[in-house]
């Protein structure tokens, strides 16, 4: 079994960061003041995992959204001195830009048996408008999710710092960000659409929201238990059963849904006990690169997983 323990480290820092990016050049003195909070995010958030990665398991690959060559080409230098700091402070450690590099890039392009599909923050316009965005790790082993780490800092919490959830053998856990006991989460045993609480993706961009309403009609449920939600957060609600289903619905044919964006939510929501497939039932093929190959996704607690995929395809083929 893979030992997650570094992983978990590195991504309650990261979490750290994404906060500090906020409170900075969101709600601090630096707003308007010219710098990109989600470029600063992004890159500080993905060098300090694969700096995690790179310690702990330095022979695996890695795919993940940024690299270290777009970081140098791409970014003003004032902005990548401050990802430098703002990494070097949640680190507590010096960090120079050539080590910055060096994690963005570690593991790209690799052969290895295993590959890390890391998303540094998941739902940019949820971590800008202050809403639910997620930071998303999952290592895939002969095309598929072995386990999963889904840090939620906009999860609501006491201490208001979000949740952390990880799948590892085939069971799902859940504990606070800041630290505490884990515990086993499993989906909701709600069976009935009309008790459902539903949750989709807050763009319209990213599915087709009409036809997914006319299936939750058709199902039985209310638009009323309806909740737009930014991120792999919704994977995580299924996970911890405070969500029973989620669709993702195409608005055309040249869909592309990226593994990072699904992979850690697929290894928790099934650790956790649910189901997760393409519309037409079959399985979510993590094994072609970049991007996914599937149509869209139809993530549920389980329980009338079969009569969701029936209704979704007689909505797809206009018999809805």
């Amino acid at each position: 079994m893979i030992d997650l323990s570094p992983i978990l480290a590195a991504a309650r820092l990261a979490a750290d960061l994404t906060r500090r990016v906020q409170k900075l050049h969101l709600d601090g003195s630096d707003k308007g003041g010219g710098h990109d909070p989600v470029t600063i995010a992004d890159y500080g958030s993905q060098a300090v995992l694969l700096r995690a990665i790179s310690h702990a398991f330095p022979n695996d690959a890695v795919l993940a959204e940024e690299s270290g060559e777009q970081f140098a080409a791409l970014v003003a230098e004032p902005q990548r001195a401050i990802i430098v700091r703002i990494v070097a402070e949640v680190l507590g450690e010096p960090v120079s830009e050539a080590d910055l590099v060096r994690w963005l890039d570690w593991g790209r392009g690799r052969d290895a048996a295993r590959t890390w599909v890391i998303d540094p923050v998941d739902g940019t316009k949820g971590f800008l408008a202050g809403r639910r965005y997620s930071i998303a790790i999952a290592p895939l082993e002969h095309g598929i999710p072995t386990a999963g780490v889904l840090a939620s800092p906009g999860y609501g919490t006491p201490d208001g710092l979000g949740l952390l959830f990880y799948a590892q053998a085939g069971v799902c856990y859940v504990e606070p960000i800041s630290g505490g006991a884990a515990r086993q989460t499993r989906v909701s045993t709600r069976t009935a659409p009309a008790d459902w609480h539903i949750v989709e993706s807050v763009e319209r961009a990213h599915a087709h929201l009409e036809r997914m309403h006319s299936v939750y009609t058709a199902l039985g449920s209310s638009l009323a238990n309806v909740e737009s939600i930014d991120s792999q957060d919704k994977y995580a609600m299924i996970a911890a059963g405070d969500a029973d289903l989620m669709l993702r619905l195409p608005r055309d044919q040249e869909s592309r849904h990226k593994i990072w964006d699904h992979a850690a939510g697929w290894a928790i929501v099934t650790a956790a006990g649910g189901t997760v497939t393409d519309v037409d039932g079959t399985p979510l093929d993590f094994s072609c690169g970049a991007n996914l190959p599937n149509q869209g996704m139809i993530v549920s607690n389980g329980s009338a997983h079969d009569r969701v995929i029936s209704v979704v395809q007689g909505i797809l083929a206009g018999r809805g």
